[in-house]
């Protein structure tokens, strides 16, 4: 249960049992306004530690369109970090299946960022994996995650379409291998990404909730939140991020499996806010329109990059065409399987189907057009 309770803004470390929010437009401002009042310098403490900064790069797209972190986030705290004697950097990441990394660097612009602050950038789909034994479920993880000392997490405050909730436990499958992106699909997404957090750090997180889209993971649809808040409990965390945004923890089955695995707990919380809330908006609440589009769907243990496209596509099909529209299968359930529509490669078998691993939302709607 998370429960607000106002406390005082105050000098001390970051308490487990805390949630630290700050509202504002500025996001370097106020990431540097957290750290501070967390005293992260002391949480991290010895200087020679490997510090990772681990955004939400799920494709090449701007913040401002909801799914991605602001880099300016990042910015704010390596500065932050600098300042303190911190000087072993990194940025790490690695998109969703069939998204470049290095696109998405690029295109975020922590490209730039990085050259400017003199960090390394850190593509996980090209680096060394292991296979780590992650409570029950052998997951790979990429070596430089593992290689960590302290990890500061960076999700965005945001929707999705298969989870209905992205925040800091999911943010983590950006330091697995494509190979085992697409097995958490398999293994229905909820028990694995709970699995993953015990052996991934999050030992800082700071949550972008600017502009996230409440609705889907590719963004697209942002509403202004103006608020960054942070935590050192991953549990908390996303059981804090399911209430601003109208679900119960029992609706986001992950939150609970990873306190069961004992990662954390879902509260209560205490609030520890560092301004007035007197100019942001109430927290961005899910508009309804992926359920609703759902309907059309037969989904088994689809990847989120071919999933995200099929809602994309159908959100922009034409509502007459979609509603004539047969029931659309996706996912790797249908391999070797027959019918009659399908997306992506996995539905290879079906007499009428969208190639493509993934194929592009504007792929998938061409395709659609033609049903």
């Amino acid at each position: 249960m998370v429960s607000e309770q106002p406390q005082t803004v105050g000098g001390k470390k970051l308490e487990k049992n805390e949630i630290l929010m700050v509202y504002g437009s500025n996001p370097s401002d106020m990431a540097i306004k957290i750290a501070e009042a967390a005293v992260l310098s002391e949480l991290i403490g010895d200087k020679k530690k490997r510090i990772g900064l681990k955004p939400n790069l799920v494709m090449a797209r701007t913040a401002d369109e909801g799914a991605t972190t602001h880099p300016e986030i990042a910015a704010g705290l390596i500065a932050y970090l600098r300042k303190n004697g911190f000087s072993d950097i990194v940025i790490l990441e690695g998109s969703w299946v069939g998204g470049s990394t290095t696109g998405a660097f690029s295109a975020c612009g922590y490209k730039t960022l990085a050259k400017e602050a003199g960090v390394e950038l850190i593509d996980t789909k090209t680096g060394s994996y292991k296979a780590v034994d992650c409570r029950g479920i052998t997951i790979e993880i990429c070596d430089s995650a593992l290689a960590l000392d302290f990890m500061i997490n960076l999700p965005v405050l945001k929707g999705h379409c298969q989870t209905r909730l992205s925040c800091a436990l999911k943010n983590n499958k950006g330091v697995i291998s494509d190979r085992e992106k697409r097995r958490f699909h398999s293994l229905g997404l909820h028990k694995p990404i709970a699995h993953l957090n015990t052996k991934v750090r999050n030992d800082f997180i700071v949550v972008d909730g600017i502009c996230g889209d409440p609705d889907f993971e590719e963004g697209g649809n942002p509403v202004y939140g103006g608020r960054v808040f942070a935590a050192r409990d991953p549990v908390l965390c996303d059981a804090w991020a399911a209430s601003l945004m109208g679900y119960r923890i029992e609706e986001i089955p992950y939150i609970g499996l990873a306190e069961k695995l004992g990662i954390g707990v879902s509260g209560p919380a205490r609030l520890r806010e560092l301004n007035k809330n007197s100019e942001a908006p109430p927290p961005p609440l899910p508009s309804g329109k992926a359920k609703q589009l759902s309907a059309k769907i037969r989904e088994e243990n689809a990847c989120s990059a071919c999933y995200a496209g099929l809602i994309f596509a159908l959100l922009r099909l034409d509502r007459t065409r979609r509603e004539r529209l047969a029931p659309v299968c996706i996912g790797q359930g249908f391999r070797g399987k027959k019918g009659t529509l399908g997306v992506g490669v996995c539905t290879a078998g079906f007499s009428s189907f969208c190639p493509g691993c993934p194929p592009t939302g504007a792929e998938i709607l061409e395709f659609l057009k033609t049903r």
